[in-house]
């Protein structure tokens, strides 16, 4: 076999099912030609590869895999990739690049395609040995999938795709492979969660990727203990769970907020403590105590200084600490007054937002409603996708949208590339097929990716897309507001016609202006997706209302 269908045997070996990608002129797609389990999706352009891949993998837990052909092609793929490298999902980039027998000499379509992915990945590697081409396959994926998950990069010069290798047969990676926490610093865990009066847990995306969700629940109903997350800690718990109190940092609610600040201990999961988790290292808990548990021993300390690191697999971690609580005498502890206070302040303050959610009948539409309004005619087995724009950040909000099931939620890592969801919808909804899949975005992240929808039609992937327009650059133009009011370059004086485009791609689209009508919208649109066909609900948004943890967040940064 030549090095292209090597690599389409490994694959396969792998259990592959999906290519996002783009082909060229290479061999690679004739050798996926002969395999039919592995299906290729035709994006509109490389750039959406990466995303939807990512889509893929945070929801299968197994790791996405596109393709670019050389040159422009590749580096179409480096935002996708450096996404990918931030939210710690593993990713498989295969690219295609200029011939070696005349590299330096103007080849067509030359550059270093590995220097520019080194930074952003965790193995980067050109194959000039094309008998090498088994191990660096296996390599990809045991990098991709051990330790912290991230993505690599194989790099395929033309003239290598075409010899034959001679290989040993393909071994798949097994994977994960999970390392135990340190005896020792469990102790030390277990001693300060025993003597904590106020505990906080918060999940990160390392727990997501760790499949801790039993353990989660365990520990948390255990120690009566609140739980928050960080947006891509999502889905650990669900967020109707009593001890669920959404999210934190940039997303806070009143009583999240509240929660965090009085904690005497906080635990976190999987989280580097960025800085939209963290208000940029300044809203740790005063006097608290700090354990930090991640899977990756260069996390430890990077922001804040734990008084206990645990290294190890955060699912084995927690198993090992409610062993050890258990072997304490530590039984289910009841509620106390605090936590009954607790219950009772977040049933309240859930009822006032339904109320304030559902009663406001203003034009333009407030994107809170729709988005309280998604979240009860989708309700369960429903994956959110988010973007990461001033509206769409509404979707953020617990209590406004509530992800109700667990591994439920897709959201950018930390360097929230404008959308990227609207492209990872796709690959999430690929991963779960009977599942509902609504991505809530901009309409500037839109534009950016609306091309996909024809990709998402084509490949039978019937997502549901809530545009929330407010016809400019929403979070850009509120700095701008703050600083006198000195606006330029962030109004869309000339914009798209979101219906016609949807319609003109084979998918549903609405425009949604009046109150009454989000309902029926979203009725209709979640409709047309379980018939096979991806809907675009296009609502005209009051740009200037911001959610109250948004602006709290920048009063604080200023203080």
């Amino acid at each position: 076999m030549n090095v292209w269908q090597e690599i389409v045997s490994a694959l396969k070996a792998e259990k592959t099912e999906y290519i996002f990608g783009l082909p060229g002129g290479e061999l690679f797609y004739d050798a996926l030609y002969d395999v039919p389990e592995i299906k290729t999706v035709l994006v509109r352009e490389e750039s959406a590869g990466p995303f939807m891949a990512m889509g893929y993998a945070r929801i299968s837990g197994k790791p996405g895999v596109c393709y670019a052909p050389a040159g422009p092609g590749v580096t179409n793929l480096v935002s996708g990739i450096l996404e990918a490298y931030s939210a710690c999902l593993p990713l498989i980039a295969i690219g295609c690049s200029s011939k070696r027998a005349n590299a330096g000499m103007g080849a067509f379509q030359e550059v270093d395609q590995v220097s520019i992915m080194k930074p952003i990945t965790k193995w980067s590697e050109r194959v000039t040995e094309p008998d090498r081409i088994s191990w660096v396959m296996r390599r990809a994926f045991s990098l991709a999938t051990q330790g912290r998950p991230g993505p690599v990069f194989i790099d395929i010069p033309r003239d290598t795709g075409a010899e034959e290798a001679k290989t040993s047969p393909y071994l798949p990676v097994e994977y994960p492979l999970r390392t135990a926490g340190d005896p020792q610093k469990i102790k030390e865990a277990a001693a300060l969660l025993r003597k904590a009066k106020r505990p906080v847990l918060v999940a990160g995306g390392g727990a997501i990727s760790s499949r801790a969700f039993d353990q989660v629940k365990k520990i948390v109903e255990l120690l009566n203990m609140p739980l928050m997350t960080t947006p891509c800690g999502r889905g650990i718990l669900s967020e109707e769970h009593p001890l669920a109190f959404g999210l934190v940092g940039l997303y806070f609610s009143p009583i999240g907020e509240k929660v965090y600040a009085e904690t005497d201990l906080l635990i976190t999961l999987g989280s580097r403590n960025e800085d939209f988790q963290s208000g940029e290292q300044r809203f740790f808990p005063k006097k608290a105590k700090y354990i930090q548990v991640d899977l990756d021993p260069e996390e430890m300390g990077r922001n804040w200084v734990p008084d206990v690191p645990v290294v190890g697999d955060i699912k084995l971690v927690l198993e090992a600490l409610i062993g050890e609580l258990q072997r304490a005498g530590l039984k289910k502890r009841n509620p106390n007054a605090r936590v009954a206070r607790l219950l009772k302040a977040k049933e309240a303050y859930e009822a006032r937002v339904g109320r304030e959610c559902l009663k406001d009948s203003s034009i333009p539409l407030k994107t809170k409603r729709i988005v309280r309004e998604l979240y009860e005619v989708f309700g369960k087995n429903t994956i959110l996708v988010n973007e990461n724009g001033s509206q769409d950040l509404w979707s953020y909000y617990w209590p406004y949208y509530k992800v109700g099931d667990i591994n439920s939620c897709v959201t950018p890592g930390e360097q929230t590339c404008m959308g990227g969801g609207c492209s990872a919808a796709i690959g999430a909804k690929l991963a779960v097929p009977g599942r509902d899949v609504v991505c809530t975005t901009g309409d500037g992240a839109f534009q950016m990716f609306m091309k996909e929808l024809a990709t998402a039609a084509q490949h039978k992937a019937p997502v549901t897309y809530l545009v929330l327009n407010n016809y400019s650059l929403g979070w850009i133009k509120f700095g701008q507001r703050n600083r006198g009011n000195r606006f330029i370059s962030t109004d869309y004086e000339v914009q798209p016609d979101f219906v016609k485009i949807a319609e003109a791609n084979n998918c549903y689209g609405e425009r949604v202006e009046k109150p009454q009508d989000i309902r029926p919208a979203l009725q209709r649109a979640l409709k047309a997706t379980r018939a096979g066909v991806p809907a675009v609900l296009d609502f005209t948004v009051d740009g200037w209302d911001f959610a109250p943890g948004f602006k709290r967040f920048y009063e604080r940064l200023a203080s």
